[in-house]
């Protein structure tokens, strides 16, 4: 009776601890995963190969990984910054387009003063004129300059103002725009039905007249367009109005803006 009182209280004696392996091994996969979390925090080469010598140690059973959790962390150097160079970037770019503003503006300033020479000095106030916009240098040819009244073939007399013309045009570099235009009166011919197909024509004629005349010029500069009535240049309401609508205009257009 004793032996088996005595052989009770040692088997309550010995507890099952068998419960602490699992334990243990959630222990160290939460040590793991915070050191995952904190590595991955502040990412830097010091803190993967801490990151590796705690995983090693986690899994191999040195106890060394609880002195990598007391490492204290070294703050990450900051890097040194760059200074902003996109305002001065900007800065020189505005200042080149500036300036190829101006001399744009300085070469078809010179252009211009060329032709109102030759218009005064030939008399042609009355039939051309010359203006500088923000799109280019303008000529402004009145109709009666260059065609008869209803047609499109240019007269023999214009030549002598296109070839002029053409040979100020081989010497700029910039696309040239021809454009014609008639006044509100409608027209209505068995080779023009409507003021379109004159103005067209007639821009068509002169810009085919230029590149034909003057060897130096590129056609790939060059296009025409007819306006019709629809861009007057004055009032259509009086006969001097309409005098000012029917023209053809050659636009040297500007390489560079403001």
């Amino acid at each position: 009776m004793r032996r088996n009182r005595h052989s009770n209280h040692e088997h309550e004696e010995h507890i099952d601890e068998t419960w602490l392996v699992p334990y243990s091994d959630v222990l160290t996969l939460l040590l793991a995963l915070f050191i995952v979390l904190f590595a991955s925090s502040q990412i830097d080469q010091k803190k993967f190969e801490q990151m590796a010598q705690a995983f090693n140690s986690a899994f191999h059973g040195n106890p060394s990984i609880f002195e990598s959790m007391r490492t204290v962390p070294q703050p990450v150097e900051s890097q040194p910054q760059t200074p902003d160079k996109l305002p001065s970037v900007f800065s020189a770019i505005g200042n080149e387009r500036a300036g190829n503003f101006q001399q744009e503006t300085a070469q078809l300033l010179e252009v211009k003063r060329k032709l109102d020479k030759y218009i005064q000095d030939n008399n042609l106030t009355g039939g051309f004129g010359t203006m500088l916009t923000d799109d280019g240098l303008l000529v402004r040819i009145k109709d009666s300059a260059l065609f008869e009244s209803g047609r499109a073939d240019m007269l023999p007399t214009s030549r002598e103002y296109a070839n002029v013309i053409a040979k100020m045009l081989a010497e700029l570099p910039q696309k040239v725009v021809i454009s014609g235009h008639t006044d509100n009166i409608p027209i209505n011919t068995a080779e023009f039905p409507t003021n379109w197909d004159l103005s067209s024509k007639r821009a068509l004629n002169f810009m085919k007249y230029l590149l034909a005349h003057e060897p130096k010029l590129q056609p790939a500069r060059f296009s025409a367009i007819g306006h019709g009535e629809y861009r007057p240049a004055a009032a259509n309401t009086t006969a001097e109005g309409r005098a000012q609508n029917r023209r053809v205009e050659v636009l040297i257009v500007r390489k560079y803006s403001h």
